[in-house]
């Protein structure tokens, strides 16, 4: 019989890869796609290079919001010991 939390562990899993994803593709699109022409046409904001600012400033904060909420709403809370009794 197959354990149900391997189910639960596996969606987690995606649910984690996905938001590891969404991360890396907001981030590849702020720091290439911004920060790809000449440096002398940058934008800045509060000093900082735009493709930087959205990157890393804005992109870590949203991404910590967003694990936070996956951790709270989608992920359960599973006893990692063995179901079987007697059984090891």
């Amino acid at each position: 019989m197959k354990d149900p939390r391997f189910k639960q562990a596996n969606k987690e899993a995606l649910l984690a890869l996905g938001a590891y994803a969404a991360y890396f593709i907001w981030w590849y699109v702020c720091a290439y796609g911004m920060g790809s022409g000449n440096p002398d046409n940058y934008s800045y904001v509060f000093g900082l290079p735009e493709w930087f600012f959205y990157s890393c400033i804005v992109g870590y904060p949203l991404i910590t919001i967003l694990l936070w909420l996956l951790v709270h709403f989608k992920f359960k809370h599973m006893p990692l010991d063995s179901d079987l009794q007697g059984e090891e």
